[in-house]
């Protein structure tokens, strides 16, 4: 009734047959049901998914490249910075980046998958203070790009291999919840160095369809500052640079 639309065809769209749905009748829809700004666009992207003008196959996975300039701009920042794909392969980043996120890379298969990591890695409790809300966020940001991209056949391969091995994945699956995972505050447990709390910025390379970079920084001043220095310290060390490129050839 606050749509302005059936109940018949409501649930029609419900049931996921979105095929010719106009865009008032979306926009009226987020309206009446709430929806943030992750969800309308989700909502979208799947009536968008829908329409058979734009319906295609699943498409085989590609290997993505991160173009030579983009790393010799990664190399040049002195925050940790990593370059990932919507499906959360992690595909670049510098020598810090590497050294925050270096309990992802003790697995040898590559690309490292942080939603991979966080489901079937037992390392992933401990370096994630808050596992539970980590875990929330991956999956989330997985449903999304689902709704932006349905016909990656790399992603639903993913999720496939995830709704196998993990419940604690099929759970947060079915519960269909959707965000943007654009800027906030991470807490990481090192090994190395102990506790950080890190905030990030994603920023979307508008050349390089679906990669992105992802960047931290600490609060000057605070222990988490003084922890990422020592971070720094220790992956200049010569074992580690040897170990980080060793990781971009790979």
């Amino acid at each position: 009734m606050l749509a302005g639309v059936s109940v018949p065809y409501y649930t029609r769209l419900e049931r996921g047959n979105m095929s010719g749905v106009s865009e008032s009748v979306l926009e009226a829809l987020a309206r009446a049901l709430q929806l943030d700004e992750a969800e309308r666009a989700h909502l979208f992207d799947l009536a968008r998914a829908a329409h058979p003008t734009t319906a295609t196959r699943r498409r085989r996975p590609t290997k993505q490249l991160v173009r030579p300039s983009v790393q010799w701009i990664l190399d040049g920042m002195s925050a940790p910075v990593l370059v990932r794909n919507g499906r959360l392969d992690i595909l670049a980043g510098n020598l810090l980046g590497y050294a925050l996120y270096s309990e992802m890379f003790v697995t040898p298969i590559r690309p490292v998958n942080s939603a991979r990591f966080a489901f079937l890695d037992h390392r992933a409790r401990d370096f994630y203070l808050d596992w539970d809300r980590a875990a929330n966020e991956v999956v989330a940001v997985l449903r999304s790009e689902a709704g932006r991209d349905p016909h990656d056949r790399g992603l639903s391969d993913l999720v496939g291999e995830l709704s196998t091995q993990s419940e604690e994945f099929r759970t947060r699956w079915a519960a269909h919840n959707v965000r943007f995972h654009t800027t906030g505050v991470k807490h990481f447990h090192h090994p190395v160095v102990g506790d950080l709390h890190l905030n990030f910025e994603r920023m979307d390379l508008s050349a390089d369809t679906g990669l992105t970079i992802f960047a931290y920084a600490a609060e000057p001043g605070s222990k988490s500052a003084e922890a990422l220095n020592l971070l720094a310290s220790w992956a200049a060390t010569p074992d580690r640079v040897e170990t980080t490129h060793a990781t971009e050839r790979a």
